[in-house]
């Protein structure tokens, strides 16, 4: 198990585990902390809303998102997410 060590608001002492879950979610809020801090953004948001993680265990589901990231781009003009896609069912 994966130990997570620093200073800040989101961390544990050394020795205590933490699920992946929150490591990740740690891991988020400092990286986005930092980013903020090199671009004088304080506050922004920088990660997508509702986005849905996977923790990719095994070659068969690596191998089923490689295949959605191969093939989503050409879908996007049929995605109802698109702001342009109505324009083309015009």
């Amino acid at each position: 198990m994966i130990l997570y060590r620093g200073s800040g608001s989101r961390t544990v002492p050394a020795g205590k585990r933490k699920t992946l879950g929150r490591l990740i979610g740690a891991f988020k809020t400092v990286s986005t902390k930092r980013i903020n801090e090199i671009r004088k953004t304080p506050g922004m948001k920088l990660r997508q809303r509702n986005y849905y993680e996977h923790v990719i265990r095994n070659d068969e589901s690596l191998n089923r998102i490689r295949q959605h990231i191969t093939a989503n781009p050409e879908k996007w003009d049929q995605d109802r997410e698109n702001p342009f896609a109505w324009r083309k069912r015009i």
